[in-house]
């Protein structure tokens, strides 16, 4: 149903003290862009289109002089109670009493954003209360500095006879990601190439430095970057724009007059010679452990010619196997994927391009350099195929139409795609305008060669840093000695006043983190914004053979999604630990008469992607009924539909699999598993945990966990044998027309048409499906050893199916414990950065963790105290209610045209109907205290509990399990 959108003010207009500067129509989106200034400065940028999802973000350009994460210690304590809002946690306390569909704030380089989205107008003006309120007007205690920047602490809390130690919620945080390669790489990155400007800091905060900051720091840093003046604002969605405006102007706007604030970033000096530099990272990988990447300085990313143009160009060269720099950097050997920096980069005010390689052993920063640098000479001096430039100008043309909130909202990533450009100088209608600049090239194209005189200019470029990262397996030992040794002396430099003032700072935050916040000061909602009924998006259904199609018509903007879902037959237990394999590498490899270069280019050409999937799946009133599937889905313009059918069709029936090219997809599969590990090592030990007590958690740690990781590695050696592999997969390909096969086809109602015979055949007999085989792991502790300054803790239980009365009151329960127990607890009080509770309704498993936690031993205690913190009569009605209302989220998600009609039909065909869902959603809305009371006590018993962790250091110092470790 179209909706009446409301009326935009015209260029010139006045709404109150807002002067309308220019009105821009977004026909790609089918969206109006309003772009305002207000008369102290701040910039306003609206973007109106028919979406149900409602959007909003601030943001301020913050430019950090030193490493001492100032803007990132900032952003956290903003966050941490306002002048309306003078709670010590207003944004965690708000995401249960809120359906927000996204909630977040982040710290960039040289900017920090606040951004939300929600489908409820009454929750959009309360969330946007309190954004503003926190931004504008925070209180910045002293106390949350303590707690989420730094602080020093004795380790026995009041005892000044026990040592000191370094604490802090952006302390630990730093600590676990300053220790992924990647992380380390990308700051490195921007450091090399403009190391007199901002990006020559670590604006997340050097652990080393992070003591250096001062809380009268911290609050100078705000004062001289949140104002009015300094801040872009936007919003998005179906609301009348003068409501928002009005909001913004009564809360913020009259309080502040117009000031003048520096903020600029200038031009990096050029260099006059090619630089090379090199960092460490804590890794014990000599072998291929190390990165090398070139990069280059380029222009302002505030053009909007010269970044479509990079971001073509970086495509064309990069963006598939088959692409003419790609290919060469991967045939030659050297390493096993791209380096991590690798691309076209618009996340600094003047754009980088780079190229190189990770999975390299040492010493090859000669030859990585070398190769970048002729494989580039050689194609700017032979040509870029016209049929390659072609593919990249239509995956940019698909994309400027893609609509979707698959992921990520796509009102929040409209603002994404624009704040760079925008505070940068650039016009924002320009970020977003993607088609007129196609347009654009397209005809200087015609006239003459764009990309190799482009080429030239690189090569001609000076100012380029080859970055070797290197790992140092002593630099973790080295980095805990430092440590000691500046605790040491700071300690030493402490007079009697400093002594007694770290005794009166933990104090003071003790009883701060202990009080009882009026909650009630918070806007919030109740269980009556609970949508009671989900969508039911129309399909019709028919078979071919024996073959279920779903055809949906949604209006997904001349795009078409196909989906082949086969639930698999009997499989070996030697089938099932391929499968993940087979699924990642079955779009890479080749397929009918094309090799895996052919593959890669027609992919590009005529589709917007595509990719298959292993799902672990149960009926929802039994745990033993497993079953496995492959999906492989693709999208492409409506005009491509054809291409894109009879591609699936030959990944299905005739992929092609070499012993050459599985080398090098195994040699990625384990560089990007193994590099992983230390950014979501949470997620890792929830799996290990899992597959003590449940048959699907089983299944998926030993295909996707650290289980899988172990295979790869030993499948990666140079005399690896992968004839049984390979053989393997051609038994996975032969028994998938065995299985039950289920088509989705999303398109406009012209489009939905398509004949869909040709790849249904590939599936001509009947199927079936069968339970998979598969083994608990022992139930044991299990720890995981790897490079890491931090811990990753989880504990699980099996509990019971979707469909049994139990199961919406422990899914209340997760939520009740993340927000009223583990956050204090683990994050607050333990200095983690993260602490979770959640429940895999569908498998039935329950799971707590900890996310870059200092502590091991001590977060098991807490996991252990759930009992008595209920008993404890802390939880009050209130808590349930926004409980209820948190939980309500996961039966009814965030969706879009591409998503919503398939979800519907796959989840009907699963048996997680739409009626299933809704008496789910009923029976939630009914939890009390009593029930989530009796299901903690009925399933979350210490003798069903699962432990793991994945750590860098012996746990048995201080885990208090009999562990089963094993070094990653």
């Amino acid at each position: 149903m179209t909706l009446t959108l409301p009326k935009l003010p015209q260029p010139g207009q006045r709404l109150g003290r807002y002067l309308t500067e220019e009105v821009h129509d977004l026909p790609e989106m089918q969206g109006t862009l309003v772009l305002l200034r207000h008369e102290n400065g701040a910039r306003h940028a609206h973007v109106q289109r028919e979406d149900d999802n409602l959007a909003f973000g601030v943001t301020f350009p913050t430019v950090p002089q030193d490493s001492s994460g100032v803007a990132h210690i900032l952003e956290h304590n903003v966050l941490m109670g306002s002048q309306r809002y003078p709670v010590a946690d207003p944004f965690f306390t708000m995401i249960p009493r809120s359906l927000s569909t996204f909630m977040n704030a982040m710290t960039a380089a040289d900017w920090t954003t606040y951004p939300f989205s929600t489908r409820n107008r009454t929750d959009f003006f309360n969330l946007l209360s309190v954004y503003l309120d926190a931004t504008f007007f925070p209180l910045l205690r002293r106390e949350s500095f303590l707690q989420d920047g730094w602080r020093l602490e004795h380790e026995v809390a009041g005892d000044p006879s026990s040592p000191l130690r370094l604490g802090g919620v952006v302390y630990n945080e730093m600590k676990g990601a300053m220790a992924t390669p990647g992380s380390v790489l990308f700051r490195a990155f921007g450091k090399a190439l403009y190391p007199d400007l901002t990006y020559a800091n670590n604006s997340g905060g050097q652990p080393s430095a992070i003591p250096t900051l001062t809380y009268e720091g911290m609050k100078a840093f705000h004062a001289a970057h949140y104002h009015p003046s300094n801040a872009y604002f936007y919003s998005y969605g179906t609301l009348p724009l003068e409501e928002v405006l009005d909001a913004i102007e009564e809360q913020v706007m009259s309080r502040f007059e117009a000031q003048t604030l520096d903020v600029s970033i200038p031009d990096q000096p050029p260099f006059n010679a090619p630089r090379r530099e090199e960092v460490f990272y804590a890794g014990s990988d000599l072998e291929r452990g190390s990165q090398v990447a070139v990069g280059w300085k380029l222009g302002p990313v505030s053009d909007p010619r010269e970044n479509l143009r990079w971001s073509v160009l970086s495509d064309i060269l990069l963006g598939n196997p088959a692409a003419p720099l790609m290919q060469p950097l991967i045939d030659s050997d050297l390493g096993t994927s791209l380096a991590d920096v690798s691309g076209y980069r618009d996340s600094y005010r003047e754009g980088a391009f780079a190229a190189g390689l990770k999975g390299l052993p040492l010493g090859q920063t000669e030859a990585v350099e070398a190769l970048v640098l002729e494989t580039l000479r050689q194609i700017a001096e032979e040509g870029i195929d016209p049929e390659l430039i072609e593919s990249s100008l239509h995956g940019f043309e698909l994309s400027s139409r893609e609509v979707s909130n698959a992921g990520f909202p796509y009102g929040l990533g409209v603002m994404f795609g624009m704040v760079g450009s925008w505070m940068y100088g650039g016009n924002p209608a320009g970020a977003l305008r993607l088609e007129p600049e196609l347009t654009r090239l397209r005809a200087d194209l015609k006239a003459g060669p764009v990309f190799e005189p482009m080429l030239c200019e690189l090569l001609g470029n000076p100012h380029r840093v080859t970055l070797t990262l290197t790992p140092d397996p002593e630099l973790t030992a080295r980095t805990e000695a430092e440590e000691r040794e500046q605790v040491a002396g700071m300690a030493a430099a402490l007079d009697d006043a400093g002594r007694a003032r770290i005794l009166a700072d933990s104090a003071a935050l003790e009883t701060w983190q202990a009080q009882e916040p009026d909650e009630s000061v918070l806007p919030s909602l109740g269980l009556d914004d609970v949508t009671r009924h989900l969508p039911r998006p129309d399909y019709g259904e028919e078979h071919l053979g024996s073959v279920t199609l779903g055809r949906i018509p949604q209006p997904t903007g001349s795009l078409t999604y196909l989906d082949v879902q086969t639930r698999l037959p009997e499989l070996t237990q030697a089938q099932i630990q391929a499968l993940p394999l087979y699924a990642a590498f079955v779009t890479k490899s080749g397929a009918a008469e094309r090799d895996y270069l052919a593959l890669a280019r027609r992919i590009e050409a005529v589709t917007g992607g595509i990719g298959a999937s292993v799902g672990v799946g149960h009926a929802p009133g039994s745990l033993d009924n497993v079953r496995l599937s492959l999906t492989v889905s693709g999208k492409a313009l409506a005009r491509n539909d054809e291409h894109l059918r009879d591609l699936l069709r030959d990944l299905l029936e005739e992929p092609q699999f070499t012993d050459a090219r599985m080398r090098q997809l195994l040699g990625q599969r384990y560089a990007a598993l193994k590099s992983s590990v230390v950014s979501a090592g949470n997620a890792y030990a929830e799996r290990l945990a899992a597959a003590q007590v449940s048959r699907a958690g089983a299944l998926q740690e030993s295909m996707s966990g650290l289980t899988s990781l172990e295979r790869i590695k030993a499948l990666t050696t140079p005399d690896a044998d992968l004839t049984k592999l390979l053989g393997t997969f051609g038994e996975i390909t032969a028994l998938l027309p065995r299985g039950e096969t289920l088509l989705a086809l999303t398109a406009t109602p012209q489009d939905v048409g398509l004949d869909l015979n040709s790849l249904a055949q590939v599936f001509a007999q009947e199927g079936h499906t069968a339970q998979p085989d598969t083994l608990l792991l022992g139930h044991q502790p299990q720890a995981r050893v790897t490079d890491s300054p931090v811990n990753f803790n989880a504990v699980a239980w099996q509990t019971v199916p979707f469909a049994h009365p139990d199961s919406p009151a422990l899914l209340v329960l997760t939520r009740l414990l993340r927000s009223e127990y583990l956050l204090g607890e683990i994050r607050e009080k333990g200095g983690a950065y993260g602490a979770g509770a959640s429940l895999d309704s569908r498998a039935g498993v329950f799971t707590l963790s900890s996310y870059r936690d200092p502590q091991l031993g001590r977060t098991f205690e807490v996991f252990a105290g759930i009992p008595e913190f209920l008993a404890s009569g802390k939880l009050k009605a209130n808590h349930l209610t926004e409980a209820i209302l948190g939980s309500s989220k996961t039966l009814d998600p965030l969706t879009s045209p591409d998503t919503v009609g398939r979800m519907r039909f796959f989840g009907d065909h699963a048996g997680f109907s739409t009626e299933v869902k809704e008496d789910y959603l009923a029976r939630l809305l009914t939890v009390t205290l009593e029930d989530v009371n009796r299901v903690a006590g009925a399933y979350l018993t210490p003798d069903k509990a699962a432990y793991a962790t994945v750590t860098g250091k012996d746990p048995a110092q201080d885990g208090g399990f009999d562990w089963v470790v094993k070094e990653i």
